[in-house]
This record gives structure tokens, C-alpha cells and sequence, in this order.
């Protein structure tokens, strides 16, 4: 078979499959220009699924000269040498976008630069330039696509449905946004305005535009030249999805799954099962240690120390996550020893129970449980400011919950999630330095393995030894456990060891072997904490309130469980007719 030169045609086709393989490719493509034009007020309108679209920009423009230009391959304003492609601070740069996009497509460019006195604009049809002509037309540049893949049946055949491609776009758009705070953004869908964003000073009021939340928090952290800056939700506000993780780097929005997982890392123990945060973070580096130029569709970037990005991120938000900002940092005091002050100076009333004297008032059908203690009496608010302890202890409900108020709410807090995690806190205090219980084993406990997990655990001897956790070698495939944390028990230990094993090998990294420590410590908090259906005294649930302020991530037991749920007096004087 002989080889042919393929026509520039089919070459055109064959580059926009590349670069534009759906709708939402080529709303990205012509922001991106937007956005490198200067442009601080960009409209979007599209229907059909995409497959017409139009973007009005107020950017620099170009000139009527340069017009015909932009639709050749290869031509761009960007880049004028090699070198150029390591030093990139813009969006599009191969020059191929606007090629492409003509090539499958009718196109209308419309521009007038800064310079020029009058407008221009430019006609193909899938590739081919029909007219050139001069136009009126205000600075920036206006592009309309229709009858997208209108000349191949074949790409056609293969878009999703319009609703599908429909969110795709508008992720597009959100991602845009989010990066651009000083833009502003203006989205028409089938002629209806669905968003308007103003620009904004800051990228964390441009994430509440975009989030449509106001409670949103902001971290930073740096390793090794390598920045992140984080905008997140608490871990109170999740969704069911990877979704509402985005992530940028040199603030280009791009999909990258080991950056994903230090966002989840960073909320490890504050969610459960199939609960993701929401969360924007972007990742800045010297240009010449970050490569932008690997994916056709530039989603996709490759850092010459993944590890660095991969500590950077996760920092920038657990940082501050550690710091539960969402609890607020004192509590009023005014309440508290008003009613500390009253209880002080007037005579307790001592309230005698109801008595019924009838004995029909004591025939029942079914054996009652008793979900009472017999309270000595309620404790007063007490002078503690901090946020748990602060609050007045009532009582207990089915021997599970805690009950107590704030000058603002009754609160009801699940008694083992909230000593769950403070033993689960404890233990990993203990793992990085402080002393913890241990039990050693009159023999050891025998644990067959492979011999690439025994060859891991054995490496991570000295990180589990600090959890009183003692291996050795019994033999080629046999790892023999000495000693373990007194809390744990051996079925649960040794499922943890064969599970840190094989995460290990699959991911390798200090984080897979702190994260395997903090599952073991979470398995020996859950042991060892107390229980639904016990009883608590007065005492002891103040003294468990007060543990809970040791630690700022009390809100949450170490499975991701909320440890309270508050119901505001506001909401009972609603519900009982107070208030309207």
C-alpha cells in the first residue's frame, strides 16, 4: 500500500478530533482566547446541546489584517519559538483551536482591536472562508458557531444527549469563572439568562458566586517551591460526588486524580463512605517544573515532583481544616452567667413527680424501657467559653444522647461518636510521641503473608512500634505480631495490617502509612469509647464536653459521622406558635 499525503482537509478533521471532541472542548477553546485577549466581561450563549454556541468578549481584539490568520493552523499570537512553550503564562497556544473548530463547523468571527477604527469579519463553512468583509463593531471580538459536526455524521452520532453535553458545558464555563475572579461572566441557554457572575476582588467571593454558599474557608501551604491555595466547605457540606473537587495548576483547570486524593486525604476521618467535599484549589510552580503541553485538550499537566504538589495541596486544606473554623471560637458569655448569676441567688424548686392514685393508671400492654437516669438536678451553664463545655448540661436521652443548651439552641450530642473521637485524637497523639497502653503477647501472634507485604510491614516496624504495635519476622512468609495497643482487638489488628500491606504496595508514601495508622487508631477508639445505652452522670457528661474542646475536630466522629445535631429555640417557638 502506498503512502499518501492526506488532504489538508482531512488533516483539519482529524486535528479537531483531537481538540474539540465535544461541545464543551470548544467553549473551553474560545474562553481560553477570551480570557488571553484581556478580555474583564465575557457572554456565553449556546443551544443544542452545544452545537451552537457564541461568545462575546470585550479583550484587545484582532485586527482586520490578522483576521484570515486565525483560522489557519499553526498561526498564534502566543508563542514565537520552542523555548516559548516552557515560559507559557496564557491559555491557548498551539494555534490549532480556531482551525479546528472552523473545520467542522460554521463560523462567524467578528473583531475590532484596540487600534483599528472599524470592525471586521470572517466567514467559513466547515473550513472553507466564504466572505471577508468590514463591519461597525466595539472593541473585543464576537464568534458564533452553529451546525457543529454538521459535515461528519460519524462524531455527530457519537455526542451524548443535549442535557448531557449541556452540563458539560456549563462545568466548562464554572471552571472559567472560578479561575477568574475580575471577569465577568455572563451565560445564556436557549435565550434564558441561567448565571451572571460580576467580577469580583477575590477568588473566595467569586467561589461563593459559584458554590452559592457564604460559608466557605481558605487555606494555603507551599513544599519546596511548590504553592496551593484552597477555598472549601466544612466537612458538614458534601456531596455524593468527585464533582465539586476542582483543581488548577498555573490556573488552568485540569483533571488530575492524584490531586483529588490529597483533597481527600485532607478530609481523612471527617467523612463517611461516599461523602466528597466541595472544594477549589490552585497549584502555581516555577513554569520550567510543570508541563502544560501533554494533552491535546490541555486538562492534563505533569509536575517533575508530583509528590511536592501532591504536600502542598493536601496541607492547604487540612491545615485549616484542623482548625475547625466552622465552630465558632467563643460563645457569648452574657447568657451563661446571667443564668449562673439567677440560679446562684434564688432557692432551687424542687419539683415532686406526677402521681396517679387510680390503678388503671398503671395497667400497660407492653413492658416499658426505662430511657431515663434520675437526674440529681440540671447543671448550671457553666463559665468555660469554650465551645462544647460552654454549654448547660440538661440531661441524657435514651441513654445515648447528651442533651444540653446554648443561648441559641437545645443540642443533642451522640455520646460514643463524641468520645469516639476523642480517643481516637489521644491515640494519634500517641502515635507521634506519647505514650499509649500496650499488651504484650505471651506468644506471638502468627499472621501469614506474601512476601512482598511482609517485606512492607516490616519496613514500617518503627512507625507501628510508636503505636505499640511490635512485629518480627516468624519466617519467609509469616510475620509474628509481640505486642499490641491494649484497646485493640487481635481480629481487628490483623485485618488492619493486611490492609495496610496491600495499600502500600498499590500506592506507596508516607501518607498511605499514616493513613492506615489513623484506621487503626479509629478501630481502637470505636472499641474502647463508650457506648449507646450507657448511662452518664452529670459529671461525666461535663467532663466529656470538656475533652471534646481539647480537640477542634470533636464535630465529627473518626467514620466522618456528625457528633451533634442542633435545634434552634427559634425553630421550637415556630413549631409551638410563637413566632410566625
Amino acid at each position: 500500500m502506498s503512502i499518501e499525503i492526506l488532504a489538508s482537509e482531512v488533516v483539519d478533521q482529524i486535528a479537531a478530533g483531537e481538540v474539540v471532541e465535544r461541545p464543551a472542548h470548544l467553549v473551553k477553546e474560545l474562553l481560553e482566547n477570551s480570557l488571553d485577549a484581556g478580555s474583564t466581561d465575557i457572554s456565553v450563549e449556546f443551544s443544542e446541546g452545544g452545537r451552537e454556541v457564541t461568545v462575546v468578549d470585550n479583550g484587545q481584539g484582532i485586527s482586520a489584517e490578522d483576521l484570515s490568520k486565525a483560522l489557519a493552523r499553526h498561526a498564534t499570537s502566543k508563542i514565537r519559538q520552542s523555548d516559548d512553550l516552557w515560559k507559557l503564562s496564557t491559555f491557548g497556544f498551539r494555534g490549532e483551536a480556531l482551525a479546528s473548530i472552523a473545520a467542522v463547523s460554521k463560523l462567524s468571527l467578528s473583531s475590532k482591536s484596540i487600534s483599528s477604527e472599524s470592525g471586521a469579519r470572517i466567514i467559513s463553512e466547515f473550513g472553507r472562508i466564504n466572505s471577508s468583509e468590514g463591519v461597525g463593531h466595539t472593541q473585543g471580538t464576537r464568534i458564533q458557531i452553529s451546525d457543529l459536526f454538521g459535515n461528519m455524521p460519524a462524531r455527530l452520532k457519537f455526542l451524548k444527549s443535549a442535557s448531557a453535553e449541556t452540563s458539560q458545558i456549563k462545568t466548562v464555563i464554572k471552571a472559567m469563572a472560578l479561575s477568574h475572579p475580575q471577569v465577568s461572566f455572563r451565560v445564556t441557554q436557549d435565550r434564558e439568562l441561567i448565571s451572571l457572575w460580576p467580577k469580583v476582588a477575590t477568588k473566595l467571593e467569586r467561589a461563593q458566586q459559584i458554590f452559592e454558599m457564604q460559608e466557605l474557608f481558605e487555606g494555603s501551604a507551599e513544599r519546596d517551591g511548590v504553592k496551593a491555595s484552597a477555598i472549601f466547605a466544612s466537612p458538614s457540606n458534601t456531596v455524593k460526588s468527585s464533582r465539586q473537587i476542582w483543581m488548577f495548576a498555573q490556573n488552568r483547570w485540569i483533571q488530575d486524580r492524584s490531586l483529588q486524593a490529597a483533597v481527600m486525604e485532607a478530609y481523612r476521618n471527617l467523612l463517611m463512605h461516599g461523602e466528597y467535599p466541595i472544594a477549589a484549589v490552585w497549584v502555581e510552580t516555577d513554569p520550567a517544573e510543570i508541563d502544560v503541553n501533554i494533552h491535546p485538550s490541555k486538562s492534563q499537566v505533569k509536575f517533575a515532583n508530583s509528590s511536592l504538589a501532591f504536600r502542598a495541596v493536601q496541607a492547604s486544606v487540612r491545615d485549616t481544616l484542623e482548625k475547625a473554623p466552622w465552630i465558632p471560637k467563643s460563645l457569648s458569655e452574657n447568657v451563661g452567667q446571667a443564668i449562673q448569676s439567677y440560679s446562684q441567688q434564688q432557692p432551687q424548686p424542687v419539683i415532686e413527680p406526677l402521681k396517679f392514685a387510680d390503678q388503671e393508671f398503671s395497667r400497660i400492654q407492653f413492658k416499658q424501657k426505662s430511657h431515663f437516669v434520675e437526674p440529681a438536678s440540671v447543671a448550671p451553664m457553666p463559665q468555660k467559653t469554650g465551645h462544647w463545655s460552654s454549654m448547660q448540661v440538661l440531661g441524657q436521652a435514651d441513654l445515648t444522647y447528651l442533651i444540653g443548651q446554648t443561648d441559641k439552641a437545645v443540642v443533642f450530642v451522640d455520646q460514643h461518636a463524641a468520645h469516639e473521637r476523642v480517643m481516637f485524637e489521644k491515640l494519634m497523639s500517641a502515635w507521634r510521641g506519647q505514650p499509649v497502653d500496650v499488651q504484650d503477647f505471651l506468644f506471638p501472634l502468627a499472621m501469614d503473608l506474601s512476601m512482598d507485604k511482609m517485606e512492607v510491614l516490616l519496613r514500617c516496624s518503627a512507625d507501628l512500634q510508636k503505636l505499640g504495635i511490635e512485629i518480627e519476622s516468624l519466617g519467609p512468609a509469616t510475620l509474628g505480631i509481640r505486642s499490641a495497643p491494649a484497646a485493640l482487638k487481635e481480629s481487628a489488628l490483623v485485618t488492619a495490617l493486611e490492609k495496610m500491606s496491600q495499600e502500600i504496595l498499590d500506592h506507596g508514601g508516607s501518607y498511605q502509612i499514616e493513613k492506615t495508622i489513623a484506621d487503626l487508631c479509629a478501630s481502637m477508639a470505636c472499641h474502647s469509647a463508650i457506648r449507646a445505652g450507657q448511662a452518664q452522670t452529670t459529671e461525666e457528661m461535663q467532663a466529656l464536653l470538656q475533652q471534646m474542646d481539647e480537640f477542634p475536630l470533636s464535630s465529627f466522629c473518626p467514620h466522618g459521622r456528625p457528633v451533634s445535631v442542633e435545634y434552634p429555640f427559634s425553630k421550637l417557638e415556630r413549631d409551638f406558635g410563637r413566632i410566625v
